[in-house]
């Protein structure tokens, strides 16, 4: 049986494709190695910009999430700044005139929100499906699972949205060690954060503090053995730490809970797309977590993927042309998140004296210049259109 596309991987990405072509005649099979109603990892805050929560309006996945209590937590301003030299820039929902820049959100309530639209839609995951292998020829792809006995499962098109790429075998792929870790935290401040989250340039790297429910989630690179020692401090002993470092910009922290840490690196397909495959989300392009822009990438993938496959006869569907367009309507923005967030961390993430005052000056021209601030930030929510 010959599908017209099969989606490997149900998680944030490869669920909002499945939704966004819902509307379609399409017979599209979608596969995950969940089992029902489960994650593959645990919670983390996500960064989601406004232009992702449009998409999840749209979709009918918004209306699931914030029906959950603190899923969802509105970021209304963003203050950015250097440590160790002048410089800042305060970016605002109210000047834009809409209600949010973005939200900080669980991911295991966005998926547990997606998983019931999806349900809602009579979308159909078959989960338990560890899907090994990817590969096309002119005719179909092949998409083969885990199991003695199990056939691979032929369609016109295979979309690979399972976090990793790595059953892409045809795709090149380019890898970036930052050398260094994301210590992640929740971390409880004296006084309301009122939706103003903080992205702080310091001398061991980019660190982000985001409003989430009644805290803030943090996120704080630095050099692998100093996380480690980090995270064998008593709590107290940890947020005196973080007070020196990260400064007064947020009154005074009181606790800490849930600390840990993840490599950073920064990896992505040369070209997304091969015969009758097409790699998306993080699958396509692992990016940084400075400015939260890589999960918002990988949705819009997700967004033009969906309208090009619905746009395309039946029979167009995984052809080369049609991932050709594709691949060009994605280049500008896909790369521009790769450009933006590693010449944030190389840029930003020194301590060399001679870069502090460019720096400076580029922060303050940003906050001063508002034709300028104004298409920064929408493009921050947007992409590069």
């Amino acid at each position: 049986m010959l599908h017209d596309v099969a989606i490997v991987g149900a998680g944030p990405v490869g669920a909002t494709l499945a939704l966004a072509m819902a509307e379609g005649d399409l017979d599209t099979v979608v596969l995950d190695a969940r089992a029902p109603n489960a994650t593959l990892r645990g919670d983390r805050s996500l960064a989601l910009s406004h232009g992702a929560r449009l998409i999840f309006d749209r979709l009918g996945v918004w209306d699931h999430l914030a029906a959950i209590p603190d899923a969802a937590t509105p970021i209304v301003r963003i203050d950015v700044s250097q440590a160790g030299g002048f410089g800042g820039a305060m970016l605002d929902a109210e000047a834009l005139g809409i209600p949010a820049l973005g939200y900080v959100v669980s991911y295991r309530a966005l998926q547990g929100a997606l998983d019931a639209t999806l349900a809602d839609r009579g979308v159909v995951v078959q989960h338990g499906m560890t899907v090994r292998s990817v590969g096309g020829t002119p005719a179909y792809a092949a998409v083969t699972s885990d199991g003695p006995d199990a056939l691979p499962l032929l369609a016109r098109l295979a979309a690979v949205a399972d976090g990793t790429g790595a059953a892409g075998a045809g795709i090149a792929r380019r890898r970036h060690d930052y050398e260094q870790v994301a210590l992640i935290a929740k971390v409880a401040c004296a006084q309301p954060h009122g939706g103003l989250a903080f992205e702080r340039f310091t001398p061991d790297g980019p660190m982000a503090m985001l409003p989430e429910g009644d805290h803030y989630a943090l996120v704080w690179t630095m050099e692998a053995a100093r996380a480690e020692a980090l995270l064998t401090l008593d709590d107290g002993a940890f947020i005196a730490r973080l007070t020196r470092h990260f400064g007064p910009r947020c009154g005074g922290f009181e606790r800490v809970a849930e600390r840990r840490t993840f490599p950073l690196v920064l990896e992505y397909a040369v070209h997304p797309i091969d015969t009758r495959c097409v790699m998306l989300g993080n699958a396509a392009q692992t990016l940084h977590p400075v400015a939260g822009q890589g999960f918002n990438v990988g949705l819009r993938d997700a967004w033009v993927l969906a309208q090009a496959i619905l746009d395309a006869p039946r029979e167009r569907i995984g052809e080369p042309a049609m991932l050709a367009g594709y691949a060009r309507a994605r280049l500008p923005d896909r790369w521009a998140g790769i450009v933006f967030t590693h010449g944030l961390v190389h840029l930003f993430g020194n301590d060399q004296p001679m870069l502090r005052w460019p720096r400076g000056l580029a922060l303050t021209l940003l906050d001063a210049l508002l034709p300028l601030k104004n298409a920064f930030t929408r493009t921050m929510m947007f992409g590069l259109r």
